[in-house]
């Protein structure tokens, strides 16, 4: 860091009394005052306000309710945030704080679950939330919804999910009847540090991992299409629904006729949203 030598202020600008340099000191008081305000509202998100901040690293935000909810309850998006968000304004409006970590090309991996810890322990305590959190997790963001789940699951209220990945062997690694994504596998193999053969039998993918979620008696909700060609509900919602409730878990499965991978969501979100209410701690 360079310091800047102090500026010696010529005799004929130097104020002539006290009370100018006290005008002075408050009127710069006023403007830093002001400006700072600004820092901490410029965010807005489909007009509430959005408090942006870093956390290990990753870009972080949070999307404030106008009238926050008894015990200051909060849903976490874990990917693709603000995508078919009608589901998380509806929140707002019931008092749920939005959040959000970009952890974009991790996929649900070790490294994302260490920041997510970094993420739950600021915003819980810098903010005030809920130690229990609901997961959302969209396509990929399955992965780190569950795993982080699996992880935590003293500090999971409930799940949420969309045609969510549930085996990366299934997407990307495009294993069964989805056409998966080349590079994307590359990089779960990198980002996981395990070779292809190490990958396929990998046992910690969300479809085997659930029995702790199913030992703290986690809800889980999914929303997914039928007929996704990409993330295939066979082979991934299906089966965690199948071994869920075989572990004695509960879980509620929206499939929609004749849907793809997209939408996501439901048009109208009162069954996402009346979910996470009837489910969140109070």
């Amino acid at each position: 860091m360079h310091t800047r030598p102090a500026a010696t202020i010529p005799p004929a600008a130097k104020p002539r009394s006290l009370s100018g340099i006290r005008w002075r000191c408050a009127a710069s008081a006023l403007l830093v005052t002001a400006f700072a305000s600004l820092a901490a509202t410029a965010g807005d998100w489909n007009g509430y306000e959005q408090r942006d901040f870093v956390v290990d690293g990753h870009n972080c935000l949070l999307v404030l309710p106008k009238a926050p909810a008894a015990g200051k309850p909060w849903i976490w998006r874990t990917e693709f945030f603000g995508h078919e968000p009608q589901g998380d304004i509806a929140l707002l409006g019931k008092g749920f704080h939005v959040a959000y970590m970009d952890m974009q090309n991790l996929y649900g991996a070790p490294a994302a679950l260490d920041a997510m810890d970094k993420f739950h322990a600021q915003v819980t305590k810098e903010f005030g939330l809920s130690q229990k959190t609901v997961l959302e997790g969209f396509s990929r963001g399955g992965l780190y919804a569950f795993n982080w789940a699996a992880r935590r699951p003293d500090q999971v209220a409930s799940i949420y999910v969309d045609a969510p990945v549930c085996d990366f062997k299934s997407w990307p690694g495009g294993k069964g009847k989805g056409q998966g994504s080349p590079g994307d596998w590359s990089n779960v193999l990198k980002v996981y540090g395990l070779t292809e053969e190490q990958a396929l039998a990998y046992k910690l993918n969300p479809v085997d991992n659930l029995a702790p979620l199913a030992k703290a008696k986690i809800p889980i909700l999914s929303v997914c299409g039928e007929a996704d060609k990409t993330v295939p509900i066979d082979e991934n919602t299906r089966v965690v629904e199948t071994r869920y409730k075989a572990l004695g878990g509960e879980i509620v499965v929206i499939a929609k006729p004749n849907c793809d991978h997209h939408p996501h969501s439901l048009t109208d979100p009162t069954p996402i949203v009346e979910f996470v209410l009837k489910h969140t701690a109070k």
